[in-house]
């Protein structure tokens, strides 16, 4: 094979890199002439098989197992470019994020790449803010090999792929995953990012929008809104002073002013955009040879760069000494932070000094500063560190951030608060650093590092590719979990910068003087803020503090540390081993258990999660607010030995989950039953004081002041409020608390718990023994009746009638918000498991041919709005489909009717979607409905899922990429014409929309009918609903194992429902069978 000039390879090695003895990956570090750095990953469970000659037929992916995984979460730091997606809401599932798995076959993974450049927003120009992030907006419009805007995108959407991008302060990072066999093919299109990028002037204009939209989708972000004030009041010729978002005003500025914005992003990334400044990272299941022909063949034409070294920079004072910074926030918050600037520490890795001081001043165990402050009734917690986003982690300095979030007396006590934060930092210098906390920390390191789990493989790329640029390459993966060498010297020379000297103070707080003459705003966020010199008996007091309150003191010894790292499945037989999926083992009118042992990531951790219904708890909104208070109050008061366990990688979550309370306990397993122990028994005697139900209380009138503040967040709330029969509204919960007391709860908590009924999965390293130990441990420690079945709350969700059309419209709770969401949800038929196998496989194929188009059409085309989504919805086992838009420019009415205007077109583009782009999705998304779970932690959620839901279809994904390969075409297009089509009686649509502050309520009402009949009365228009009904009983049961067609179809419905509905069952087939016979 021929390779361009610049494809020589200088160095190469396959033993650089330090992994964990568990992982089977090999790792090639790849040096190019050209400069750029790769690091090559064959990843053997991509191709379990061996990778076949001539991929792409179905017959080869139904061969090889092919399994794919896609998880949706929520990024809600500050990053620029990396696209954050909308949290979870209650009560629904997203079929395009839920969790899947296989049986039978081989499981595999994805491939995936990244690349990070040296360059980020620190090299914006003075006149160009943000153009860093813009330039990387622009390398994903079409290169000279490939023109068009969307090929890329495309491409990766026909095989199952997805790609994001994000710009920091001194890199910026692209990263894919793809299906396995089209690695190649996306590899050619994303090199051209780097070769020949076209930057079309046309493009430009419309995609100066887009990261318009992405800058007003933060814009009444608390959090940026500070981090902007942090560069804005940076020394003026300092690089942290600056707009790294970058908008339309700062970009179309510029041009205005005579810049001529191509030429600078042309400079700009032929400046820096060189071998030199690349680290690509490509995980793939070819061979290492392989990978390492296709780095060559595909990135040599990179230009060449000399290497740039990261290296500390003495740079001058960020900002002012002694400066208070008082900033106006959106929500109704009260956040001290404090930050202090400390050397850069990229090369003290190894040591992590800042690593071993967050530990202490964050710590949230007996003598902590969380602990005294909430005893004080000052606040609610506290984090400490450096964060990992680039204004925190540069050359140029580590910026160490405390942040506490104040009640309202610990607001009036502010300056106090950081006396006593003064007093613990005397505390530490006085007891010198202490070697054996730095051991824990080692230990702890240590054993996460070699017990890793898995992350998606674009995660994984995207991390490594991160790490090249701050670790030696030999600790790319070790190198964040090293706590390697213990240098007390150097822990103390940090600490030296802990002074109030090198302090900055920011109050973030709703209460704040807006009359103040001293107010100033923020220009590019619009932010209120006052500037406050700190008075110097203030400074004094803190720098010397007379004494340390005695309550404070060094964290004592982690009794969760675990020691025991055996592994179960060695010691027991194949049978048991080779369970493919959880099976019942305990089934009692109080407790239910599902359980699995592990035999496929092989690693000392556990899963022990447990759904409790108690008596009552949703039966009104009274009661549902009780309910809350008490849980958020045992949790409180759970946190001191939680967070011990939580330093150990043994977590623990309790939350409520509708009427349930769920309790997660998850991580290494060796402590995990003496945990479960200590929250069981603290539960049962549990009895609430007078001050903390005061401090929560106030706690969650602020959480349900502040809910629905997104308008992403705030549309799905209004369309589950609709839909579901029971829903409790934050208002509602709100008047209702403000008039609760300590004794109304007091006399609630026995009633609440007089009644339970527990449903349990224990999965990963535990025997089939310890997990019934686990399990009695409820009964043992709880002398609570079974709740009956008829007193389990189940919810209901609406049927929209045939041929409806309804519409449900407000106003933006936040009053500044200038975005608007239009959600248009389309509800198709009631989940019956077994029985919807085939429309929900049909539904998801039409997901995946039209999300791309929808994108391409109405934010890149169109550029509507920086949200453009649409895909599957799954409420309490309702199947529905959405299409949604988010926009700070257009009106709600418009934007819904350019949607409408799509979902109309898509009869055309169903009718042009030749054979070949048709199977391609198809096969895509077969892939994807069988990959691999990457970890342990992501197929007990898959698991979980299914029991919360009462399904327990816990190969659905594997039924719905069997039934996908008998969809065909004409599939698509009916399912689109009963269920999208406005004339067809099954096309029930319900509209949100929320309103920015920007809209007209009284145009939009105007619009009359337009959009569906407007709910005006939600409780009315719910009285005169039919609703169905969720419930999973047996009788259901019954009837799906009489009409079940096939004998694995039968054993399929038996393993859902074992033990006593087994031998009836049996019994019913026989006999069914003997009278067909006679």
């Amino acid at each position: 094979m021929g390779f361009p000039a610049g494809g020589a390879v200088v160095s190469k090695s396959d033993t650089a890199v330090i992994k964990s003895p568990n992982d089977r990956r090999l790792y090639r570090v790849l040096h190019l002439e050209n400069g750029l750095c790769a690091v090559l990953v064959h990843d053997p469970e991509i191709f379990p098989d061996g990778r076949p000659e001539a991929p792409g037929t179905l017959e080869d992916m139904e061969e090889d197992g092919e399994e794919e995984y896609d998880e949706s979460g929520e990024d809600s730091g500050c990053s620029v470019g990396e696209e954050d997606e909308d949290e979870d809401i209650e009560g629904e599932e997203d079929e395009e994020g839920e969790e899947k798995k296989k049986k039978g076959v081989l499981p595999t993974k994805k491939a995936a790449a990244a690349m990070c450049v040296g360059m980020g927003s620190f090299s914006d120009p003075l006149e160009a803010q943000g153009l860093a992030h813009f330039l990387e907006h622009m390398l994903f419009m079409g290169s000279s090999e490939y023109p068009d805007e969307n090929e890329y995108d495309s491409y990766l959407s026909k095989h199952g792929g997805s790609s994001n991008a994000y710009t920091e302060t001194e890199y910026t990072c692209y990263h894919f995953e793809v299906n396995r066999e089209h690695l190649k093919g996306a590899l050619q299109r994303f090199s051209q990012f780097f070769i020949s990028p076209l930057v079309k002037s046309e493009a430009m204009e419309r995609e100066v929008l887009a990261v318009d939209s992405e800058f007003n989708q933060v814009l009444q972000s608390d959090s940026c809104r500070l981090l902007q004030l942090q560069c804005h009041t940076a020394a003026p010729e300092h690089p942290f002073n600056g707009f790294f978002w970058g908008n339309k005003k700062s970009l179309v500025d510029a041009m205005e002013n005579g810049v001529n914005l191509r030429e600078e992003i042309l400079r700009l990334y032929k400046q820096n955009y060189h071998g030199g400044t690349m680290k690509l990272v490509v995980i793939g299941g070819e061979t290492l040879d392989t990978l390492e022909d296709w780095a060559i063949e595909l990135f040599s034409n990179i230009k060449k760069g000399a290497q740039r070294k990261v290296s500390a920079k003495n740079n001058m004072p960020i900002w002012k000494a002694g400066m208070l910074y008082k900033l106006e926030a959106v929500k109704d918050v009260h956040i001290l932070d404090l930050t202090w600037t400390l050397p850069c520490l990229h090369k003290e890795y190894l040591k992590k000094p800042e690593g071993y001081i967050s530990h202490l001043v964050g710590h949230e165990g007996k003598g902590s500063l969380l602990s005294f402050l909430k005893a004080k009734g000052w606040a609610t917690s506290l984090s400490a560190g450096v964060g990992d986003e680039g204004t925190n982690r540069s050359s140029i300095a580590y910026i160490f951030v405390m942040s506490i979030y104040l009640t309202d007396s610990g607001l009036e006590k502010a300056n106090t608060v950081i006396e006593v934060i003064y007093q613990y930092i005397k505390l530490l210098r006085a007891s010198a650093p202490q070697e054996w906390i730095f051991k824990e920390l080692q230990d702890i390191g240590n054993m996460d590092f070699r017990f890793a789990e898995e992350q998606p493989q674009d995660d994984y790329a995207a991390e490594l590719a991160e790490n090249l640029m701050f670790y030696s390459e030999e600790h790319i993966i070790y190198g964040e979990y090293a706590f390697e060498v213990w240098d007390d010297n150097l822990v103390e020379h940090i600490l030296s910068f802990f002074t109030p000297d090198n302090m900055r103070i920011d109050l973030l707080t709703k209460s704040f003087d807006a009359q103040s003459h001293a107010v100033q705003h923020e220009p590019w966020f619009g932010s209120r803020y006052i500037e406050e010199e700190i008075p110097p008996a203030l400074i004094d007091l803190w720098r010397a503090p007379p004494e340390v309150d005695p309550s404070l003191h060094l964290p004592l010894k982690n009794e969760f540390i675990p020691c025991d790292f055996s592994l179960c499945s060695s010691n027991l037989s194949e049978n048991t081993t080779n369970a493919t999926h959880p099976k019942c083992i305990i089934d009692q009118p109080f407790l239910k258990l599902w359980y699995k042992l592990d035999s496929t990531f092989n690693v000392p951790r556990a899963n022990t999660y447990f759904l409790i219904s108690v008596n009552g708890a949703y039966s009104n909104v009274v009661n549902c607010i009780l309910t809350e208070l008490f849980v958020n109050l045992l949790k409180d008061e759970l946190n001191e030995i939680l967070y011990q366990a939580s330093v150990a990688k043994l977590e623990t979550s309790l939350t409520i989950v509708g009427d349930k309370l769920e309790l997660k306990l998850y991580g290494f397993n060796d402590r995990l039953s003496v945990l479960l122990l200590k929250i069981l028994t603290l539960s049962r005697s549990f009895s609430p004081r007078e001050d903390r139900f005061m401090v929560i209380k106030e706690d969650m009138e602020r959480t349900l002041r502040n809910t629905n503040m997104k308008p992403l967040n705030h549309s799905s709330y209004l369309r589950l409020q609709v839909l579901r029969e029971t829903f409790w509204d934050t208002s509602d919960r709100l008047s209702c608390l403000n008039d609760i007391a300590l004794t109304d709860l007091k006399a609630f908590i026995p009633q609440l718990l007089s009644q339970m009924y527990i449903e349990g999965l224990c999965h990963g390293n535990l025997s089939e023994e310890a997990a019934v130990k686990i399990a009695n441990t409820f009964t043992n420690t709880f002398s609570a009746l079974p709740l009956p079945v008829e007193l389990r709350h189940q919810e209901c969700v609406l049927s929209l009638p045939a041929s409806a059309s309804f519409i449900r419209r407000v106003h933006v709770k936040n009053q500044l918000e200038p975005n608007s969401v239009v959600e248009l949800y389309f509800q198709i038929e009631q989940d019956n498991v077994m029985e919807s196998t085939r429309l929900r496989a049909t539904a998801d194929l039409f997901s995946n041919i039209v999300e791309e188009p929808f994108f391409n059409q109405l934010r890149t085309k169109e550029q509507l709005g920086y949200v453009v989504d649409c895909g599957t919805r799954m409420t309490h086992r309702v199947q529905g489909f959405c299409f949604r838009v988010q926009s700070s420019e257009y009106s709600p009415s418009y934007l819904h009717r350019r949607i409408v205007n799509f979902v109309d077109s898509l009869q055309e583009l169903l009718d042009k979607l030749d054979d070949e782009s048709f199977e391609n999705h198809k096969h895509g998304l077969i892939a994807e409905k069988l990959e691999k779970d990457p970890s342990l932690s992501y197929e007990t959620g898959r698991y979980w899922n299914q029991i919360v839901d009462k399904r327990y279809s816990f190969d659905m994904s594997k039924l719905e990429a069997e039934e996908l390969k008998n969809v065909q075409k004409s599939d698509v297009v009916e399912w689109y014409n009963t269920y999208l089509r406005p004339s067809s009686p099954k096309c029930r649509r319900l509209a949100i929309h929320v309103c920015g502050c920007n809209t007209s309520m009284k145009e939009e009402s105007e619009t009359g009918n337009e959009f569906g009949e407007v709910i005006e009365d939600l409780d009315a228009f719910k009285i005169s609903s039919v609703f169905y009904s969720t419930r999973f009983d047996e009788a259901a049961a019954r009837d799906q194992f009489q009409h079940a067609s096939s004998v694995v179809g039968m054993v399929h419905v038996l393993a859902l429902h074992p033990s006593r509905l087994w031998l009836q069952l049996v019994v019913s087939y026989t006999s069914r069978r003997a009278h067909a016979r006679r």
